[in-house]
């Protein structure tokens, strides 16, 4: 059978792996792409509601969950968002910026997928898609593949890089196969779960919910010490928004999760302010007059806060404060990896070179993106982590000798 060599092969046709194929292939070397899926960056081709939050400015190793909280700081400071944005602007990309750094192509997430098709292809990247990984053995030299699909065949590399991603959004063609090669190579693999994802509610929470189910506010969510300022948004299912989204990644089971709404104003000095100029008003109004009036009447009729403002002693409206300051709720689990954003936990990194990717144990075995225990908040941040590490095994590769 024929066998046809390459530098470097990279099983993952997403975000991390078409950046590592770009700069392990710029000084030469000859670098395949090999992806299951019908299209490259499908997971890019969805982000940010089609127009792709493809960094956060200000991201850092902070703003990221891992088993080492330092491990993705080599490949962030090496390769930073601002070195990204550089790459966006030399293609005339135009992007805008959102909330909280949050950065957003101004068309279509489509732009950076051609983007980054076009760089490959002027360092001399091969892709080819519909192409499954059927075996893989540790030879020597490096590494002998048996590939399927539409291009079947047999291929011996030097590196082989896995960017395959978690197990995020199945529907796109997520599966836990990275996981599994890992451990085929003795490598370590954390606990996965579901992350940035909403989270679901028993029964009893979800029959008051499905009366507010589209309205959003406000608030800080907080899980354990870890809490977020952003909007939350009830569903018939439970809970989602940017807030729900980022604490589902420190939520466990069993655990509350506390929601102070409209953290920003003094709801209690509203409230008796109210009372003075308003005490025919009822505690129904005037919440509505601090949250969507659907959400005061909810909370008002399951607290059973009634009456009018001037027949409340100052005391109860603190006391209504309060509560609005401290809703604690038990959500029963998330919706999975069906809607999750990204799957928390991977690889571990212990067993990798935190400068180049590359694997401890097995030389010319790399892991990139979020198939390692690294998971960034929401807002962009998993996409730097993908342009990062891919950055970093590309270079370390290209520049061995």
């Amino acid at each position: 059978m024929r066998v046809d060599h390459y530098d470097t092969v990279i099983l993952g046709a997403g975000a991390a792996g078409m950046m590592c194929a770009i700069h392990a292939a710029s000084r030469g070397g000859r670098v395949l792409v090999v992806d299951h899926a019908k299209a490259p960056g499908e997971k890019i081709r969805i982000s940010g509601g089609g127009r792709c939050n493809f960094t956060n400015i200000g991201a850092r190793a902070e703003n990221f969950i891992s088993g080492n909280r330092h491990f993705a700081k080599s490949a962030l400071g090496r390769y930073t968002p601002r070195d990204f944005l550089n790459l966006v602007e030399k293609h005339g990309i135009p992007w805008h910026e959102k909330t909280l750094g949050q950065l957003f192509c101004d068309r279509s997430a489509k732009d950076i997928i051609e983007m980054l098709l076009t760089e490959m292809k002027q360092a001399g990247a091969e892709l080819r898609l519909r192409t499954t990984l059927e075996k893989i053995e540790k030879t020597d030299s490096g590494f002998s593949l048996t590939l399927g699909g539409d291009w079947p065949g047999a291929i011996s590399t030097r590196n082989f890089v896995v960017a395959c991603g978690g197990k995020s959004i199945p529907k796109m063609g997520a599966t836990g196969f990275g996981y599994q090669l890992a451990e085929r190579f003795g490598l370590t693999v954390t606990e996965t779960r579901p992350a940035l994802v909403p989270l679901t509610f028993g029964e009893d929470v979800l029959a008051g919910f499905r009366e507010i189910a589209g309205i959003s506010a406000n608030a800080t969510v907080a899980s354990s010490k870890t809490r977020f300022d952003e909007a939350i948004l009830f569903t018939h299912r439970g809970m989602s928004g940017p807030a729900i989204l980022q604490i589902s990644s420190y939520w466990r089971e069993r655990q509350p999760i506390r929601i102070s709404l409209e953290p920003q104003i003094d709801i209690a000095a509203r409230l008796v302010e109210m009372k003075r100029e308003f005490p025919r008003r009822t505690v129904s109004t005037a919440l509505a007059e601090i949250l969507p009036k659907r959400l005061a009447a909810y909370l008002a009729r399951a607290h059973g806060w009634n009456g009018v403002l001037g027949e409340l002693p100052d005391r109860t409206l603190n006391a209504i404060a309060e509560a609005l300051r401290n809703w604690e709720l038990y959500p029963i689990g998330t919706e999975g990896y069906r809607t999750a954003e990204v799957t928390l936990g991977g690889v571990d990194t212990a067993g990798l070179h935190s400068k180049t990717m590359e694997t401890k144990a097995v030389p010319g075995l790399y892991f990139i993106g979020e198939v390692v225990d690294v998971t960034g908040w929401l807002g962009g941040y998993n996409f730097q982590w993908a342009w990062s590490s891919g950055w970093a095994a590309g270079t370390a590769i290209a520049e061995r000798p």
